[in-house]
Parts: structure tokens; C-alpha cells; sequence
């Protein structure tokens, strides 16, 4: 297996001292990942990122840490059966942490959590997708606005809450103006345009060659090739996606996709 290592552009998030960001990529681009990884160094997991940049560059301080993924919600039966998969979600959490939910609403449940496991340590808020309800629903307007209503009511929690967050990151595919995450929280940063994250997933130029060359070489056998000339032939296909104009990324499932099939 092969693993990217991107902690040193999550380690320039830490460095700059701040406490809400959002991240927008397009789908299969590793946002998920991104999640994962910001979870393990906040649960204090320092062994696992051995030989990784950031492994000897912070503290690996343990917080209690909530993680919601809005891509594993349920959208087929409707807005009720969503609002009763966030729930679980949040119960699942709350089992986690040896807590007892006390209520079916959404949002009281979510403040309730943050409050509950601030007792110990300040909250790591980790929401990934946050914008798959409303995409789900583009199709019906009716249901998307209904579905955004939501969203901004349980969302409001987190400026509410504030006192009790140590760290916020979100990600999402878009940047909806109405679901009251970017007007309510109006010191979240969006690193989605900034350069020095503009590599903070996705795979640039370098890592393609320093973490795929054997799959390149494969490739370059096969088609009785240069190592070189199927590096071009990557760039023109793959090497598409740009955040800054200046740094090119390739969607780390298409590559995957390529090196899988040849």
C-alpha cells in the first residue's frame, strides 16, 4: 500500500494559530482522508504518524473529538428518515464517549454533546460533506430548501457553541451562502483559494513521481514506452485541477483507477 504523506500542509493549518476552516474539493479527491487524518492526531494517535512530516512537529495533545460525516446519512426515504440517521449519528457518539442522549432533536443533541465533552477538554469539531443534504436534493427545490432550513438551524450550533471549540474543520464540494455556516461564523476561514494549501489533497506533480514510479514503469513496459513519455501522457490526461494557477493536481481516485487497470 502507498500513503501520501500530507501532514506537513495540515501542520501549516496548526501553525497559523486559527480555530474554524473550510475546505472545498471536488468529489474522490481525498477530503474524507483529510478528515480521517485530522481525527487521529487529535485523539493523540502519535505513533501511527511515524516517518510522517508532522511527527515530530506538535504536541499530539488528546481531545475529545466529534466527526459527522454527511455523505453516510440516509437521503432515499426523505428529510424525516435523514433527520433520524443525523440523530444516530450523534448517538453513536455519544456511546462512544459513555454519554446518554436524552433527546430526539437534532440540534439540542448536538449542543448538549459539545457542551458535555468540553467538561474534560475543549471540542475538535470535524464535519465532513457538510453540503451533501442540500446537493442531494438539487433536483427538487422544495426538498433542498427544506433540507437547507435544517442545516442551518443544526449548524448554528457551532457559533453557539464557541467557547467550548478547540478546533473546527469542514469540507464540502460547495459553498452554499444560505446554511448559515459562512453568515453565522463569520471567523471561519476558507482555505479553499489559498496557495499554501492548495496541495492539501489531491496528488501534485512531485509525489506522482516519487510514490507511483513503479506504476509508471509498469505502464511504460506495457506500452513499449519512455518513463518519460508516460509521464506526459499522464500530465495531458490526469493533470488537470489547479486551486492557485500555480500548483496542478491529479484526483488521487483517477490515478488509482489508471495504476489498477493499466
Amino acid at each position: 500500500m502507498l500513503y501520501v504523506d500530507k501532514t506537513e500542509e495540515i501542520y501549516k493549518l496548526f501553525a497559523t494559530g486559527g480555530t474554524y476552516f473550510f475546505l472545498s474539493r471536488p468529489r474522490r479527491f481525498g477530503k474524507s482522508l483529510l478528515i480521517t487524518t485530522l481525527e487521529e492526531i487529535f485523539l493523540g494517535n502519535k505513533e501511527i504518524f511515524k516517518g510522517l512530516y508532522i511527527y515530530d512537529k506538535i504536541e499530539f495533545k488528546k481531545y475529545p473529538v466529534i466527526k459527522l460525516s454527511m455523505n453516510d446519512l440516509v437521503y432515499s426515504k426523505g428529510i424525516k428518515e435523514f433527520e433520524e440517521s443525523l440523530l444516530d449519528q450523534l448517538k453513536d457518539i455519544y456511546i462512544k464517549y459513555n454519554l446518554k442522549l436524552e433527546t430526539n432533536d437534532n440540534k439540542t443533541a448536538f449542543k448538549n454533546l459539545i457542551r458535555e465533552l468540553s467538561k474534560t477538554e475543549k471540542v475538535v469539531l470535524l464535519i465532513d460533506e457538510y453540503d451533501k443534504p442540500i446537493i442531494e436534493y438539487l433536483e427538487d427545490l422544495e426538498k433542498a430548501k427544506e433540507m437547507r432550513n435544517i442545516l442551518k438551524n443544526f449548524y448554528e450550533t457551532i457559533k453557539a457553541n464557541d467557547e467550548y471549540i478547540h478546533f473546527a474543520f469542514l469540507t464540502g464540494v460547495s459553498k452554499f451562502s444560505k446554511t448559515s455556516i459562512f453568515s453565522t461564523l463569520n471567523n471561519l476561514n476558507d482555505i479553499t483559494m489559498d496557495e499554501q494549501y492548495s496541495r492539501i489533497v489531491g496528488i501534485d506533480e512531485k509525489q506522482l513521481h516519487e510514490y507511483f514510479y513503479e506504476y509508471i514503469n509498469k505502464l511504460a513496459i506495457k506500452y513499449k514506452k519512455t518513463t518519460e513519455e508516460i509521464k506526459d501522457a499522464l500530465k495531458n490526461w490526469y493533470n488537470g485541477y489547479s486551486w492557485d494557477g500555480k500548483n496542478f493536481l491529479y484526483n488521487p481516485y483517477s490515478l488509482l483507477l489508471l495504476f489498477s487497470k493499466n
